[in-house]
């Protein structure tokens, strides 16, 4: 639906915020009673006060996941039983599109209409598909003789806990809730400091769906208090994150340092999108790479934050998406012709002007910014593009999570390829020709993860998500998604 801005500003004047952690089905303020000042995004206002949790909330909340797996009122569930549930979250996700579109907007400054047509309803697809997967499944029998039985199964990790980021945080939440509430876990979720209404509204919908107190917990507060503790957590069997390459890191070092928890680190990424001077629609190339870096105000891991172009078109190129640039100048994110919002914090501001003058410094050419005619009080950076960037560049090898576009040519596609794999993440690429054994050649010779031929963001809850090098390991997304959140058994029966 299309509002006005003063409907959504109505409506954010009238909300209630969630501002509580949820641990055993309750309602709960942390147990030292420190708060901390939720602000929103957009103007920097206070929203409200989220308990500041620390390792006795923690471990509330892993004992009432344990306990909850242990009765198995949910892991032993039968599968047709949990995916009526989750089917119903996913319902009530649909339900509550508008208030959690909001909350969404405001915590972290995106455009609420991305919010509303595009989080939510990936956040309630995410939960539905995973659910009706469920009694999908089959174990195995492995080849044996007759007087022996070989089972091979699948069992629930047991206690996940699932530590999200603050750029798609309700879409992030589900995609690891999906899985790991399908196969019959209990989950404590930890969302980002800067953004966590989504993750406390969402365990509130999934109680009404009929999810068992205990089984889905949401912890808030920052990563060391908070997130550090539940990480270490000698009673927490499986660990999944999305976030910065460097936590990411910092984190299977935890993990190893204690349990052994299965770990699986969806992290940062420095995707290279590279337009051969073959690609057929040049346009639709342009304004794709425009949309790959500065939808959701380039903090998006995936962004195609890397613009490879072939040297003969580069000119003429760069100034198409210099053009289609300019349908992305940041708004007021509550206005729904925005297609860019705010910043989501001012820590993040600083770093990306920071990259954006230390580029310059080096070398690069500040082609194109536009003015920012969005609300003083927030932080906003208009779409930016460099040129002249050199893949040895501090702005060409860092992940930068802001509407920054760094340019390179190439002359061939060994060298295409050559500065497209040349950094350490391997999250994501696009690649633009007409030419099909270009195309695949290309594609296989890419170290990411996904790679979008003639498109870029494409793929849905059908295909898996994650990254080579250090964009990761583990997948989010489809069917292999839910194997990463089980254990594998062998039991070998004599019949003799």
């Amino acid at each position: 639906m299309h509002y006005h801005r003063d409907y959504w500003e109505t409506k954010a004047q009238q909300m209630a915020f969630p501002s509580y952690a949820i641990i055993d089905g309750t309602r709960v303020q942390a147990t030292s009673g420190a708060s901390y000042a939720n602000r929103s995004a957009i103007d920097q206002s206070i929203l409200c006060h989220i308990p500041d949790c620390d390792s006795r909330d923690i471990h509330k909340a892993v004992n009432a996941a344990r306990d909850s797996f242990n009765s198995g009122c949910w892991s032993a569930l039968a599968p047709a039983k949990r995916k009526k549930v989750l089917l119903k979250l996913a319902a009530l996700i649909t339900a509550h599109a508008e208030e959690l579109a909001l909350l969404e907007t405001l915590d972290m400054g995106k455009p609420i209409t991305d919010s509303l047509s595009v989080d939510i309803p990936s956040s309630a697809n995410a939960i539905a598909w995973h659910a009706e997967a469920i009694d999908k499944l089959y174990d195995e029998i492995a080849p044996c003789s007759g007087d022996e039985l070989g089972l091979i199964t699948r069992e629930p990790l047991g206690v996940v806990a699932a530590i999200v980021p603050w750029n798609f945080p309700l879409n992030m939440a589900c995609w690891k809730l999906g899985p790991a509430l399908a196969t019959g876990n209990s989950v404590v979720l930890k969302p980002s400091e800067k953004s966590p209404l989504t993750a406390i509204k969402l365990t509130e919908l999934a109680l009404e769906a009929g999810i068992p107190p205990g089984v889905l917990n949401v912890v808030t507060g920052y990563g060391q208090a908070a997130g550090e503790p539940l990480v270490r957590h000698m009673d927490v069997d499986g660990l999944v994150f999305t976030g910065s390459t460097p936590v990411g890191k910092h984190l299977l070092s935890l993990a190893g340092q204690t349990n052994m928890k299965r770990t699986f680190v969806e992290c940062g990424g420095k995707s290279a999108n590279i337009v051969f001077a073959d690609a057929e629609d040049l346009d639709l190339a342009a304004k794709t790479a425009a949309a790959a870096i500065f939808y959701n105000q380039g903090e998006v891991c995936t962004a195609g934050s890397r613009l490879l172009v072939e040297a003969s078109i580069a000119d003429e190129f760069i100034d198409k998406v210099i053009s289609a640039a300019a349908a992305f100048a940041p708004k007021h994110p509550l206005d729904p012709n925005c297609s860019m919002g705010a910043i989501v914090d001012e820590q993040q501001f600083v770093r990306i002007q920071n990259y954006i003058n230390d580029a310059q410094e080096q070398g690069a050419t500040l082609a194109h910014t536009l003015s920012a005619a969005a609300p003083s009080n927030g932080y906003y950076i208009p779409p930016t593009i460099l040129t002249g960037v050199t893949p040895d560049m501090r702005i060409a090898q860092q992940e930068v999570f802001g509407p920054v576009l760094s340019c390179i040519t190439f002359t061939s596609d060994a060298e295409a390829l050559a500065i497209a794999n040349d950094t350490p993440f391997g999250l994501a690429a696009g690649v633009w020709t007409q030419n099909l054994k270009r195309a695949h050649k290309v594609a296989k010779g890419l170290r990411a993860g996904s790679v979008w031929v003639n498109n870029y963001f494409g793929g849905d809850m059908t295909a898996p998500f994650g990254g080579f090098k250090q964009s990761g390991n583990g997948r989010d997304k489809s069917l292999h998604a839910m194997e990463k959140y089980t254990e594998l058994k062998a039991t070998w029966i004599n019949l003799a």
